[in-house]
């Protein structure tokens, strides 16, 4: 049997389903839609891929050591609801009654998390990154592929190498000098004002990465439009910020054991807690 790993992406996981699916809560007032939207993902993902493997990964509240390279990282972000805050301890609950591990330091994105964890797993798992937005797309390779939702929670895309060729210009390793480029305005990466993707696809395309482009630049043989040449100098020091912005760590201290993340659950320890959480729909769909 191929060896299979998930590594879900549990924050992005959250916020998307509490977006995509109407209020609900227990009889008590606690409200339970994305955790049980998360279960729903989780489940769809767990039947279409056949995991062996399975890890999640949180964010924390503290700031980041982005925050002290750019003071207005994710500053323009609105506040995350109240009801994300309160069901992220619920959905821990339920992983650790799936017996899969949870990984969440402060200082660090689940970004750099999931990362590292693509870093250090074993070379003969084939790894999924279950998630809610394309931040992880940087990281796939031939082992690695984002497993995403598309426009509804049930509604689901897999991005291997050529997916993002197709959808973006660029290979996966050039992500991050293509949001160099861009920025990213949800996470409020400045990038090139006045760059749009079909261009900065185009840039990199011919140049690489820009640490190329401005080497080409500075010897003044790149060739580019006078508007575009002249956004990229007045812009070269942001550049190069989104781009240390943008780029995940792989170097992350973290103690992650392959074994640890072994699939295998009590199936009714698991419709016990489902039950706790009125989540009587989602017993009959438990895998396995």
């Amino acid at each position: 049997m191929e060896k299979r790993l998930i590594i879900i992406d549990s924050n992005a996981l959250l916020h998307r389903a509490f977006h995509a699916l109407p209020p609900l809560a227990k009889s008590d007032g606690q409200e339970t839609g994305a955790v049980y939207g998360y279960l729903l993902t989780l489940f769809k993902a767990i039947k279409d891929l056949n995991p062996t493997h399975i890890v999640a990964t949180f964010d924390t509240k503290a700031k980041t050591f982005r925050h002290d390279q750019f003071a207005d990282y994710k500053a323009h972000r609105p506040l995350t609801p109240s009801g994300i805050i309160s069901q992220i301890p619920i959905a821990k609950e339920v992983l650790t009654v799936f017996k899969i591990p949870v990984f969440a330091i402060d200082g660090v994105e689940a970004d750099d998390l999931i990362a590292t964890i693509c870093t250090i797993a074993p070379k003969d798992f084939e790894i999924f990154i279950l998630t809610g937005d394309m931040d992880s797309l940087q990281l796939v390779n031939e082992k690695v592929k984002v497993y995403t939702l598309g426009k509804g929670i049930k509604d689901t895309v897999i991005y291997d190498i050529n997916k993002v060729v197709e959808r973006f210009g660029v290979n996966p390793s050039q992500m991050v000098d293509f949001k160099a480029l861009t920025g990213d305005p949800s996470d409020n990466i400045p990038g090139v004002e006045g760059i749009g993707k079909k261009t900065a696809a185009e840039i990199i395309q011919k140049y690489g990465t820009i640490k190329n482009l401005y080497d080409e630049m500075a010897t003044d043989t790149a060739v580019l439009k006078p508007k575009v040449k002249e956004a990229l100098k007045q812009n070269k020091e942001s550049a190069f910020m989104s781009r240390e912005l943008s780029e995940m760590k792989k170097d992350v201290d973290i103690n992650f054991k392959i074994d640890d993340c072994k699939f295998n659950f009590n199936k009714t320890e698991v419709e016990n807690k489902l039950q706790e959480l009125e989540f009587n729909s989602l017993v009959n769909r438990i895998p396995f």
